[in-house]
């Protein structure tokens, strides 16, 4: 007999018991399985594919590359391949090894050239022409906030890469999508304390600011951020994504009054102008009576590597860095450092992560439905997966956990040993209010494609 026949046959009988009085109870496996046929890409045969959706070409290339070593990494352990990784460290876990729900897990690709519309159409695709059940991936909050809303009206869950928007679980927050990184106003709540401590009350910033979501809230958080510890803000001026050359950004610096430059830029953006501001010679002057600054709010070890020296002694925030000692991320080190011979990238971190609490989701539910695997997200807690005690808020889907403030290190030991973690900011430093930032989440879509 047919599972769907199975359902009919079930629901008739039901609704006869219902006609005659009589009060039966469901088991849930027949609750999961009536929703079997209702969405998007449900898998019939010995597999399931998952979308990975990242930037190969643009000014995040270099992220997007590492994420796909890792959703590559995160397949393998899955399938039971390889050292099983952090599939070893991750509690409360269902994960087994053998594939998700039996069924072996298989991936497509797509280039989302660090742009909306592109990624907009490669995750189209991968839904409709390669079946993908779930999109993963990007590093450019723009583009999470534009796969995030397609997923929601395809009815397909969205686990989002590497976004550090307040909006994307904020303002353009969706039911269907999850992040697990941090955000920009916890860079400012965990910076704060340590901008202060190390340069005090009175200084002035001049904000270069990446123009589009990410920047935006960046700044904004930033501003927040200095303002209330007294500092004034002399300028804000916004830049186009992967501008390359910044000094016509850079000079008028020198003349503003400012003391301190804060680069709200990413990717190979930042490595350029954070390397032109020294090169301009903003790190050997004194004005206002103080060593001027620089501070780069998000900072990953791929974007140290790439500015090279000029990154030594710049105070920044990161959502994981690969020198941390707990099981889950030495777990995750030796994993990705024997398959690629280098250490992930918090980049990598955060699509690894993700991929691994989809599947357990699924695995929770019994079902690839949104809905269960929705419910299954939503205030789940878990740890041993390198930030120490997580939660996936229900009422953003937005994780919480620990924030780390780093520094570029000034004596490095190695070529990847770029940031020395100063300060690894507990989780009630950097929760708020989830109304702050808007937003409604909405219905869960589980349609049929």
């Amino acid at each position: 007999m047919s599972k769907n026949k199975l359902i009919l046959d079930r629901r008739q009988l039901l609704k006869g018991s219902a006609a005659a009085g009589l009060v039966m109870a469901a088991p849930m496996h027949f609750i999961r399985g009536a929703h079997a046929a209702d969405y998007c890409n449900m898998p019939t045969g010995k597999s399931v594919t998952f979308g990975f959706n990242v930037p190969q070409t643009g000014a995040y290339a270099d992220e997007g590359a590492d994420e796909l070593r890792a959703y590559k990494l995160a397949v393998k352990h899955l399938n039971g391949e390889g050292d099983g990784g952090m599939l070893n460290t991750f509690k409360p876990s269902v994960l087994k090894g053998n594939g998700v729900l039996g069924k072996k897990v298989e991936f497509v690709t797509g280039d989302t050239q660090t742009k909306s519309d592109a990624a907009r159409a490669s995750a189209k695709r991968m839904i409709e022409k390669d079946g993908a059940l779930m999109i993963t991936g990007g590093s450019s909050s723009g583009v999470a906030i534009a796969v995030q809303g397609l997923c929601q009206e395809a009815g397909v869950i969205f686990m989002a890469g590497l976004t550090h928007s307040n909006d994307t679980t904020g303002k353009d927050k969706r039911a269907n999508g999850f992040r697990h990184f941090f955000n920009a106003y916890m860079s400012g709540a965990a910076l704060g304390p340590v901008l202060e401590k190390e340069y005090g009350k009175e200084r002035k910033a001049y904000h270069l600011t990446a123009d589009y979501t990410w920047g935006w809230t960046q700044e904004e958080s930033m501003k927040n951020t200095t303002e209330a510890l007294g500092w004034q803000t002399t300028k804000t001026v916004k830049t186009p994504v992967g501008a390359g050359d910044f000094s016509q950004y850079i000079t008028p610096v020198l003349n503003s009054g400012a003391d301190v430059l804060i680069l709200n830029h990413y990717g190979k953006d930042m490595i350029n102008s954070l390397t032109q501001a020294v090169q301009f010679g903003l790190r050997d002057k004194q004005v206002n009576g103080k060593n001027f600054e620089i501070v780069v709010p998000l900072f990953s070890r791929l974007m140290a590597q790439g500015a090279g020296e000029a990154i030594k002694g710049i105070l920044g925030s990161t959502n994981w860095n690969w020198s941390l000692k707990d099981e889950g991320s030495q777990a995750f080190v030796k994993s990705f450092g024997a398959e690629y011979g280098t250490p992930p990238s918090m980049a990598a971190h955060t699509c690894y992560v993700q991929a691994l609490l989809y599947a357990n989701a699924c695995e929770m539910a019994g079902t690839f439905s949104p809905e269960g695997v929705v419910k299954s997200l939503e205030g789940f807690k878990f740890d041993g997966m390198g930030n120490g005690a997580t939660e996936y808020r229900a009422a953003d889907h937005q994780c919480f956990k620990d924030v780390l403030v780093v520094r570029g290190n000034q004596n490095p030991t190695s070529q990847f040993d770029l940031l020395e973690v100063v300060e690894i900011t507990p989780r009630a430093q950097v929760e708020y209010d989830p109304k702050i930032f808007g937003g409604d989440l909405g219905p869960v879509n589980a349609k049929a494609c």
